[in-house]
């Protein structure tokens, strides 16, 4: 017996893993949203306490103690975080995902929406709770430098967090699931994570405005309107819903390959036709 043959799983061990797994697991997407809003309170709770006690002057040694440190800590966290989960995602990917069996597709759809909720609870706390709340700072307090305590959390944590997020769930779909990776790119999950992406470098731009105009309490000045745009992006979950939906209800029917849908359906008015 050879070696290949020794030490390669067969189709039959990985049929009896998946059908060893659940088809919905709802423990993942439901720690894990409830995990990151629970690590945000306590975020928000820090801030509420050393915003005004260490955030008011930069030029203060307490606010490099108290919000720098969570700056550069923060940042290369998080890039490892991204590195690491991608080189993880496409290092596990499935060689073979013509012949996925249709139990374990289904499974991977489940999860895949479970993945997307997570990413959902992720940019409302970055894109909506503490940019709300960056816009209510700016309006209370005046800043003396780009680094305040509401960016070093909204700019520099909550957007690069779901950024993550969002960038592992379409690492996901493009190398577990056949009709995200054998059907070329889906337009939709493209624009569903690619426009909040989009937010966190047109925070180079939002800076650099402020730098030269103030119009900190003047959140609809053109300087902001990226941030919406982009932001809109995120509508793209009702297509990629739509088409996960649309997949399960092909599997559910009996309709397991991809590439054989269009014959399938046509062979009823080839016959008829005859």
């Amino acid at each position: 017996m050879s070696l290949v043959t020794e030490t390669a799983p067969s189709a039959v061990s990985a049929a009896e893993r998946s059908a060893a797994l659940p088809i919905w697991d709802w423990k993942p997407s439901v720690f894990g949203a409830l995990g990151l809003c629970i690590y945000y309170v306590i975020v928000r709770i820090y801030e509420q306490y050393y915003g005004w006690y260490a955030g008011l002057d930069s030029f203060d040694p307490k606010f490099n103690q108290y919000w720098m440190s969570i700056l550069w800590t923060e940042l290369p966290l998080e890039a490892l975080c991204f590195l690491g989960l991608v080189g993880y995602l496409w290092k596990t990917r499935d060689r073979d995902l013509a012949n996925v069996a249709p139990r374990e597709e289904l499974r991977r759809m489940f999860y895949l929406l479970g993945w997307i909720f997570v990413y959902g609870v992720a940019i409302y706390w970055g894109a909506s709770y503490f940019t709300e709340q960056d816009g209510t700072w700016h309006q209370t307090v005046i800043r003396d430098n780009d680094f305040t305590p509401s960016h070093i959390i909204e700019f520099y944590m909550s957007y690069p967090m779901y950024i993550v997020v969002g960038v592992g769930g379409f690492m996901f779909a493009r190398t577990r699931l056949p009709i995200f990776a054998l059907k070329g790119y889906s337009i939709s999950y493209l624009l569903l994570f690619i426009g909040p992406f989009m937010i966190f470098p047109n925070v180079a731009l939002n800076e650099w405005g402020h730098t030269f105009w103030f119009m900190e309490e003047l959140f609809v000045a053109p300087l902001h309107w990226m941030f919406v745009f982009f932001g809109w992006f995120a509508l793209a979950v009702f297509g990629v819903s739509l088409q996960i939906l649309g997949r399960m209800g092909e599997l559910f029917k009996g309709y397991e390959d991809l590439c054989g849908l269009e014959t399938t359906a046509a062979a009823p008015a080839m016959a008829s036709a005859r």
